[in-house]
């Protein structure tokens, strides 16, 4: 009977599990680390992105995001979406062709992949013979042309990738057919572009490399026009009306040339080098929009004077009497330009190799427009992040209006790609991320839903004097320059002083006040204002040697604070400073808006601050005395570089906090994988190192009255508990905080304590400051007895107070030597009703482990893996959510979302369709019997379906099945 209870229960417990945790990595937040193809769909209104590692990912109106990844380990280099459908090409480095498409299930879309593909060439020919350099997807949706590097010219079938060898445009023909006085027929080299004529879809234009193009007309599969250009050829456009071709160059020139008639030799119109006299680089590639009225739209990428401004990553946009040469920060990848209907060009998009840019082309100035995803969240190096949840209203609004008067430069035009129909469900609440970075800024993120998005950005380097000189910008232009300069975009990776990094992060949502901490061991606090202010910030010193001999700083210097007054703009403003001293890096941060404290920690000790009475309440030093290994700091061996050396200097990509970081990551990692727990040596470096810090109303000297205080946890293993004693709150603003040494524990094996945690008597962990005064949470139980759970990187051991003494312990550690690296507290609720719900710690290993522990008692619910344990810089980014989410770096520019809720998932669900327009005519050998281009549509439909034996494929497209039967349809495709 006991038996049968026991299982009866083991079952219930597992169902509520399943209503209670759930893994899923569900999106992708930020911008695509290394970029190599860029391919957009006017018909579908969608952009798709490849990068170097295989991955492919389509984007539409905001929260409408796809991704997909090859099989092979090969960079994407060209991405094109077949006119009119729901299917794109996607050709790798490695010669494969691949075929994707957006199939509806259960109401979304999915990306999938559908088909690959490699030419084949004749036995024993050379691999040129076959390498791709150029993919034309024709307008009749049926096929493709695949230039090669031996200058042969194949047509392939789609979607089934069927060569159609009889279609096949070969060199030997192309060559047969240039006149004799072309150069004797020189060698024309590889095939670098295909185009297509705008107003006739038989003359397919091939652009070889040596110059010479050639318009084939693929009904007669002859040549009928020779364009005999004699410089390198880097890219070709066929203008709308068909009548004129532009080719641009390897000297950095473009020219003209005229091709309608009958003449089977072009004349050149125009021959232009827009940045010359001297030697310039190549135009790499070249568009003509016609508008309305007036002069056409030309955009030109390259063609810098070499030897002045070879370095600059440019594209030109010229229209009427308007030249600029839009200059980014990093390698242009690709570009292309909306339109509006037949009207003129409304926007010119640039994937550059660290960021997208929109630029407005209707609205005077051509501004940026913002993006509402794809925002390089690496602008400057991501050094921590901060999750908050559930942010009220008032506070959200006023964060988004100090946002908004930042953002008075963009254009006010919508984002111009809105393809799809986002589905996902409105966020149930507004959430926050910041993120901190290498130059001393804190961005505010909205991450309630699938789209990261940017509110507010805070700039702490105006507190301190820096060697940074505002009018030093490599990128800014004079009037009258020549090139027209002009800066664009935001990524900015240079930072002139690495002291200013934000290492900790702590918000009050209830409260507005803020608290940030830095690299050189200083320690902001801010509160929101909505008007500007001019204020001074004097700091206050903190000194956590103590005094103590034999200990010399060989770090960095800590920052000057500017005397004079400083005026700030609204938003979050510096009110109080804390420096530390010897200015190491803060490693821990904790604030408590309700008491007016601030606590922090570095390798040295850590203090506590009283920000309404501006004076430290608390100095502990922790250093133990063999521990020299924490006197060198992060950037000792970082000398100083004079002002005239430091643009050459900036120019170094590498955080030099970033590579400290993953060093110090590095030796925490030395300790082998597979060990059992064993006692650490005192002597061990860093011992001193806080880790935590945590704040607590609870029980210290008796079981019948609590206190406020304050638990610090170190790197070798102790904790430290003060007793504080706040004045009352009519005296608060003279009576001065104590506080007393209350309790001291040592753990046994010395592990690193990593978080620290009081749960009241119903063992339900207390809730945050303020958090019960604004009824969003409720009163702790403080009539039954307080525990304590000390979080070490080895095991999670309970403790009874005020006593202190072992309850239970769970040791995560036994034979495969995880740590734990991050821990957080999360609400699980059931994902089958509202009115059950579970606390639990969500832990992170250094294995990349996810787990979740039940609370009070302490048991493994769940494990997951989730990121490769070799990713050090990944696990160290890792942050929790309060509702069971998390976000890492899989990149210096992405973040990772996952959830371990059933209940809580953000992910995107999207439906994209078939677009109703389909072109106009097609081609009569592409299909039997001159077929029409509604049985050309039909016909794909069902050579599709019956490829890949998918009769849901069938039902998602039946608007194009409406006149023809299955059997005419299979007919067709035998």
């Amino acid at each position: 009977m006991k038996r049968f209870r026991r299982h009866g229960q083991e079952s219930q417990r597992e169902r509520i599990k399943q209503e209670l945790y759930g893994f899923n990595k569900t999106v992708e937040h930020g911008f695509p680390h290394q970029p190599s193809a860029l391919g957009f769909s006017p018909s579908l209104q969608l952009l798709a992105i490849g990068t170097r590692s295989g991955a492919i990912k389509l984007y539409g109106g905001p929260g409408v995001e796809f991704m997909g990844l090859h099989d092979e380990n090969a960079a994407v280099t060209q991405v094109h979406f077949l006119p009119h459908q729901v299917e794109l090409v996607t050709l790798l480095d490695d010669n494969s062709l691949h075929m994707w498409t957006l199939r509806a299930h259960h109401g979304v879309s999915e990306l999938l992949e559908i088909g690959r593909f490699t030419l084949t060439g004749p036995p024993g020919a050379p691999p040129s013979v076959t390498c791709v350099t150029a993919v034309l997807a024709h307008s009749s949706g049926d096929l493709l042309l695949l230039g090669t590097e031996g200058g042969h010219v194949f047509v392939v079938k789609v979607p089934g990738f069927r060569e159609l060898e009889e279609r096949n445009i070969s060199l030997e023909k192309v060559t047969n057919s240039v006149p004799e006085e072309y150069g004797g027929r020189r060698i024309l080299e590889h095939v670098e572009s295909l185009q297509e004529n705008p107003v006739n879809q038989r003359q397919v234009l091939i652009g070889y490399g040596r110059g010479l193009m050639v318009i084939w007309d693929l009904d007669s599969q002859s040549a009928i026009k020779h364009i005999p250009a004699t410089q390198q050829l880097e890219s070709v456009w066929w203008t709308e009306d068909g009548g004129h071709v532009l080719s641009s160059h390897s000297d950095g020139s473009y020219c003209r040339w005229k091709v309608a008639g009958d003449d089977p030799q072009s004349e050149q119109e125009k021959s232009e080098v827009p940045y010359g006299h001297f030697p310039c680089k190549a135009i790499s590639k070249i568009i003509q929009l016609p508008t309305e009225q007036g002069p056409p739209f030309l955009f030109l990428s390259g063609g810098m004077p070499r030897a002045s401004y070879g370095d600059r990553h440019c594209i030109s946009v010229i229209h009427s009497k308007t030249h600029v040469a839009l200059d980014f920060t990093s390698r242009i990848i690709d570009f292309f330009v909306i339109r509006d209907g037949p009207g003129e060009p409304s926007a010119l998009v640039v994937l550059v190799e660290e960021e997208l840019v929109v630029i407005d082309l209707q609205t005077e100035g051509w501004p940026v427009i913002q993006t509402p995803y794809l925002v390089p969240l690496h602008c400057s190096a991501i050094t921590c992040s901060h999750h908050v949840s559930a942010i009220p209203l008032k506070l959200w609004e006023r964060v988004l209006s100090a946002g908004a008067l930042q953002n008075t430069h963009y254009s006010k035009k919508p984002w111009p790609m809105t393809g799809g129909q986002n589905l996902a469900p409105d966020p149930p609440q507004r959430d926050l991320l910041l993120t901190g970075h290498e130059d001393g800024t804190v961005r505010f993120w909205d991450a309630s839903g699938v789209c990261l998005y940017p509110m507010y950005k805070l700039s702490t380097a105006g507190v301190f004097l820096t060697d940074s000189d505002p009018n030093d910008n490599l990128n800014q232009g004079t009037e009258g320059e020549w090139p027209p300069f002009r800066k664009v975009g935001c990524f900015d990776p240079y930072s002139d002083d690495p002291r200013l990094g934000i290492q900790k992060i702590h918000l009050c949502k209830y409260s507005g006040y803020l608290t940030v901490a830095g690299t050189a061991g200083q320690i902001l606090v801010l509160e929101l204002n909505d008007e500007a202010a001019e204020q001074t910030v004097e700091a206050t010193v903190a000194d956590l040697l103590q005094g103590q001999e034999g200990f010399r700083w060989k770090g960095h210097t800590r920052l000057e604070v500017r005397e004079e007054p400083v005026t700030f703009p609204p938003g979050f403003q510096p009110f109080a400073l804390v420096q530390c001293q010897p200015p190491a890096v803060v490693t821990a941060l904790t604030l408590h808006s309700e008491w007016k404290l601030v606590t922090f920690g570095t390798s040295h000790g850590f203090g506590l601050y009283d920000y309404q009475q501006k004076n430290n309440v608390l100095v502990r030093c922790t250093l133990n005395p063999s521990d020299q290994l924490a006197m060198e700091g992060p950037l000792s061996r970082v000398k100083s570089i004079k002002k005239s050396l430091r643009q050459s200097f900036r120019r170094i990509r590498r955080s030099r906090v970033n590579d400290y970081r993953n060093v110090f990551l590095a030796e925490m990692e030395l300790a082998p994988v597979q060990r059992k727990i064993e006692p650490r040596s005192p002597d061990d470096s860093f011992t001193g190192l806080v880790r935590t810090l945590y704040f607590a109303d609870t029980f210290l000297s008796d079981s019948s009255h609590n206190t406020p205080s304050l638990w610090a946890g170190t790197n070798g293993g102790s904790v430290f508990a003060y007793q504080l004693r706040l004045p009352p709150v009519e005296c608060r603003g003279e009576d001065p905080v104590t506080a007393h040494p209350a309790k001291e524990i040592q753990l046994m094996h010395r592990a690193p304590v990593v978080g620290i945690l009081v749960l009241d008597g119903h063992g339900s962990p207390l809730p945050e400051p303020l958090e019960v005064a604004h009824d969003l949470a409720r009163s702790p139980d403080m009539q039954g007895s307080h525990s304590l759970l000390v979080i070490s990187e080895e095991q999670f051991k309970v403790f009874t107070l005020p006593k202190v003494s072992a309850k239970m312990k769970l040791k995560l550690t036994a034979i495969d030597g995880s740590r734990v690296r991050r821990v957080g507290v999360a609400w699980f609720g059931s994902n089958r009703t509202d009115d059950y719900g579970e606390s639990g710690l969500t832990v992170l290993t250094n294995q990349g482990d996810l787990h979740v522990v039940s609370l009070p008692g302490v048991k493994l619910q769940v494990q997951y893996p989730c990121i490769r344990r070799e990713d050090v810089s990944g696990i160290a980014s890792c942050v929790f959510t309060k509702h069971g989410q998390g976000f890492y770096l899989i990149s210096p520019s992405e973040f990772e979302r996952f959830s371990l809720s059933a209940r809580c998932v953000v992910e995107p669900r999207s439906l994209v369709e078939v677009p109703s327009q389909t072109p106009s005519a097609t081609l009569p050998r592409a299909l039997p019997d001159g077929a029409s281009v509604e049985r050309s549509s039909a016909r794909r439909v069902m050579e599709h379906a019956l490829l890949n034996d998918e009769s849901e494929y069938l039902r998602n497209n039946q608007t194009t099945l409406t006149e023809l039967n299955l059997n005419q349809l299979q007919h067709l495709c035998e």
